[in-house]
């Protein structure tokens, strides 16, 4: 692999940037998009585009997202499950990473399918070309109007509680010319725990997401006896930014078993969807299994309990997200006010924060920054990365080592493509930024910057508080 030396960047030390592509390079290993290297100017380039120059063009913040890394990962997910699991399978992703239409468009080319939980996400989907019968429709409250519209569609849908049940069957029941079945997979909770942040802790038994295992044979008995519903898999997640193998094997063998048990009620179970949360690295000192290593424990299990139960291989379907879209994207602001404090800290200020990034102050999430226009300056001095928001807590980065600063030098947060702009608010009424798709020296726009006129469009004025003509 040609590489490109970093010093005092990424690293303290050397950091080695990826120069070309080996099957070996698995995405969510990385702190930087595949194609970064450094170019004559010493500046950050990304798809074959200088970041610098991009903010330039495009202003900032600026969401920079990596073609190849992200068609990359969507090949190494496919790749492996065609060479460890003998049976059939389909890579969904999940788009609540980030959901907008050229991400779906891309991943959808690159043959897998959309895992969504809202109707706007369903929406989404299709309006990029999606196949409905490759999306998967997710939620733990999903509206009337949001089950119709994914019936309307011919999607499956993933059933995660007993209103949901019945409401789909007054649904069918209810008059309209519906599908002769509606295609649909249960949620169970597995009661497996990982090591993570509560917040995206799902597998374990508290938690408001799917069926509890002791519900089991009340649910099963129920779809049993609705024509309209056909029961065709099962569905189980146990969380996200995971680096552990081990839960995710046992919850294959627990699926398996969940599995026999619907045979026994007659319920056609063919697939069996065993969620995702495979983790990406965010700093030097995350290790997270490749996708390799994580498609193979997991279709290990699976066909070690299906062989332990003599039952035929089901559809596996994965349903990885922060995986493959994490470490495909970067932010890029530009730094303006600085702030020391003597023997405490000093402040560095960027023009986003919050609004653009929630996750530091929603998850205590860590991340990694470059000075993209000087990338071999030593970095010698330690200081935090604070947003622009009128609130305390708006801190990007609490602590990272970078060279001297000044004002209007462009400051590059890593592997911020997942839960960032789909996260992302109006916060003291900040314009959402724009993201751009790089990919051969060439950039696209895939979200507009949103300007002022676009945070009134939905206002609205009661005729009595118009200013006077």
């Amino acid at each position: 692999m040609v590489s490109t030396p970093v010093t005092g960047a990424v690293n303290s030390g050397r950091q080695y940037l990826p120069g070309s592509i080996t099957e070996a390079a698995s995405p969510n290993q990385y702190l930087l998009p595949l194609t970064a290297r450094l170019n004559p100017q010493d500046h950050l380039e990304i798809g074959g585009c200088d970041v610098p120059a991009l903010v330039h063009r495009f202003g900032s913040p600026l969401y920079i997202l990596d073609e190849v890394t992200l068609r990359t990962a969507c090949r190494h997910y496919r790749q492996a499950f065609q060479c460890y699991y003998p049976g059939d399978a389909l890579v969904i992703y999940a788009s609540k990473a980030w959901n907008c239409l050229a991400v779906c468009a891309i991943v959808a080319a690159e043959g897998l399918g959309i895992d969504v939980v809202s109707g706007g996400e369903l929406y989404t989907a299709l309006q990029a070309g999606v196949a409905p019968d490759t999306i998967y429709f997710h939620g733990n409250n999903k509206s009337v109007e949001e089950l119709q519209l994914a019936i309307d569609a011919g999607c499956s849908i993933v059933v995660d509680n007993w209103l949901e049940l019945k409401t789909l069957t007054q649904l069918c029941s209810g008059g309209q010319e519906q599908p002769t079945k509606i295609p649909i997979l249960l949620r169970l909770t597995p009661g497996i725990e990982c090591h993570t942040h509560e917040y995206i802790r799902t597998g374990h038994l508290d938690s408001k997401f799917g069926f509890d295992p002791d519900q089991l044979d009340a649910v099963f008995a129920f779809v049993r006896q609705q024509p309209s519903l056909e029961c065709i898999g099962l569905h189980a997640h146990i969380g996200s930014q995971i680096f552990e193998l081990q839960p995710h094997h046992d919850l294959a063998g627990v699926m398996v078993q969940w599995m026999s048990k619907a045979a026994q009620y007659g319920l056609p179970v063919r697939e069996l969807d065993i969620g995702g949360g495979l983790g990406i690295r965010y700093t030097e000192s995350d290790d997270p299994p490749s996708i390799d290593e994580w498609v193979r424990v997991v279709c290990q299990g699976i066909v070690q309990a299906c062989e332990r139960q003599n039952l035929p291989l089901p559809r596996l379907i994965a349903e990885p997200g922060r995986s493959l879209i994490g470490s495909a994207c970067v932010t890029a602001y530009t730094i303006g006010s600085q702030k020391v404090i003597p023997g405490v800290r000093t402040y560095v200020t960027v023009d986003g924060g919050m609004s653009d990034n929630p996750r530091p102050i929603t998850y205590q999430s860590v991340y990694r920054a470059v000075v993209a226009n000087r990338m071999s300056a030593e970095a010698t001095e330690t200081v935090a990365i604070a947003g622009k928001h009128c609130e305390s807590g708006d801190i990007v980065i609490k602590q990272t080592t970078l060279p001297p600063t000044q004002p209007g030098d462009t400051l590059v947060v890593l592997a911020t493509g997942a839960y960032n702009y789909s996260m992302a608010s109006n916060y003291n009424r900040l314009a959402r930024p724009a993201a751009v798709l790089v990919n051969a020296g060439e950039a696209n726009i895939i979200l507009q910057r949103e300007t002022y006129q676009d945070l009134i469009q939905h206002d609205r004025l009661p005729q009595r508080l118009h200013p006077t003509l």
